[in-house]
């Protein structure tokens, strides 16, 4: 009994002690946002993580969107309202589904690739190399990455709402037979300011949250290339656990 309080508190020890360096780490990046960004890197970065996610946003939005219509369907149409299907759905995408699993995807397809390149140049010493040419890796490597996650994660999730919204309101029209003008109208007479930019701001925050987990645990990677195995796993992990819980405190 002892020996596992022991090992409970040791493993929660280390961490509290690992989540305090990526504060740090957090602290020292704050700083080189106001320098000189290196755009190029950047729009590079934007290509790799924005336009190489939007075919998984697609499809995922697609099916996403006829799913939430069918089974919403079922359980409306028990109570006669049907004709607020289209509300809920677009509520449901705009303010949690579009931003979260549009994250996801961006996890799974760039955050890993993230924590692995950069984990493979610090065990390949590369980032060693990089500073002893007196420049700052953390500004040629993480920086690029962070801004072009922030600014393409946002566009994705707006992606993700038109497409959820259009698949769900395909399968409302022509499959469960809801009147289209109906379904329309309901939308546009509850719908609100805050319904829609509330998911956005949430894509710039999980843009910055998910993309500074994948770098940091690449950056600090060590043990060759199992290390680089074990440090993608945790990046995708950790950022994908972020991603739930600071949607429900958003």
């Amino acid at each position: 009994m002892f020996f596992s309080l022991g090992t409970f508190f040791i493993s929660l020890m280390s961490q509290i002690n690992e989540f305090g360096k990526f504060i740090v780490f957090q602290a020292e990046l704050f700083p080189l946002f106001f320098r000189r960004v290196r755009w190029k890197i950047v729009i590079k970065e934007i290509y790799i993580i924005g336009v190489g996610t939007v075919g998984v946003i697609l499809l995922t939005s697609f099916f996403t969107g006829m799913v939430s219509a069918i089974q919403l369907y079922s359980g409306f149409h028990q109570f006669g309202i049907e004709s607020f299907m289209g509300y809920t759905i677009f509520l449901s995408i705009t303010k949690e589904l579009g931003p979260v699993f549009g994250s996801l995807m961006v996890i799974s397809r760039a955050v890993s690739s993230m924590a692995a390149e950069i984990g493979t140049m610090r065990v390949t010493e590369q980032i060693d190399a990089i500073e002893t040419l007196a420049v700052d890796s953390k500004e040629l490597l993480i920086i690029p990455k962070i801004i072009a996650s922030i600014i393409s994660l946002p566009l994705l999730v707006i992606v993700f709402d038109f497409v959820g919204n259009f698949s769900a309101f395909l399968i409302a029209n022509y499959v469960l037979g809801i009147n289209p003008i109906t379904y329309q109208n309901v939308i546009l007479q509850h719908l609100i300011l805050t319904d829609i930019y509330s998911g956005i701001i949430k894509a710039f925050v999980f843009g910055y949250l998910i993309s500074s987990i994948g770098t940091y645990v690449g950056y600090i990677t060590t043990g060759g290339a199992k290390g680089v195995g074990i440090a993608t796993t945790k990046a995708v992990v950790y950022a994908a656990v972020c991603v739930f819980m600071f949607n429900y405190l958003i």
